[in-house]
């Protein structure tokens, strides 16, 4: 969208089609953070499991990727991550460095253990088979935040998850 509008620009055309769709997929990063925020106000000492850093699957580009935004923001207000993404890990470590409160892990079941809460930033396919038991029995405060709107919200609150998605309308409070 972006190289669209600039496109556009150096010709001499107004692009405001292209220029409000960018804006919204921009506010759109930070959807997870506000519903972070809601849901328990003060992060800071909180320890997030992150699913997905890439902008989509099957690659290694960071340089659109929601997760950036979600980290920063989170590391920000004092919260700690700990991450997985199948091609991105050397970007996100290249990107970010060694950091205390970023921790990358080989698996995305190696997320979990002392997390509070799971975020869900890119749709890669073995994302989507979970054992939403399972995980509620990992996460410290059983709440899933899927900014990729994979998973049926019922299936994961049958599982004592509360979760908060994105494109399913207004998000509730929903659960424990």
């Amino acid at each position: 969208m972006r190289a669209l509008s600039q496109t556009a620009q150096q010709v001499g055309c107004q692009a405001r089609i292209l220029d409000a769709v960018e804006a919204v997929n921009f506010d759109q990063k930070s959807r997870i953070v506000e519903l972070v925020q809601r849901h328990y106000g003060d992060v800071s000492g909180k320890t997030f499991a992150m699913w997905g850093l890439s902008f989509k699957p099957r690659t290694d580009d960071m340089r659109e990727a929601p997760s950036r935004v979600i980290m920063e923001a989170l590391w920000q207000a004092g919260a700690s991550v700990q991450a997985y993404d199948p091609e991105a890990m050397d970007e996100v470590e290249r990107i970010y460095g060694h950091r205390a409160d970023l921790r990358l892990v080989g698996t995305r079941d190696a997320t979990l253990p002392g997390a509070d809460a799971l975020i869900i930033c890119t749709e890669w396919q073995h994302f989507r088979a979970v054992d939403f038991e399972a995980l509620a029995g990992q996460l410290t405060d059983k709440v899933i935040f899927d900014g990729r709107n994979m998973y049926d919200p019922a299936r994961v609150e049958k599982a004592g998850i509360t979760y908060y998605g994105i494109g399913r309308g207004a998000s509730v409070r929903r659960g424990n």
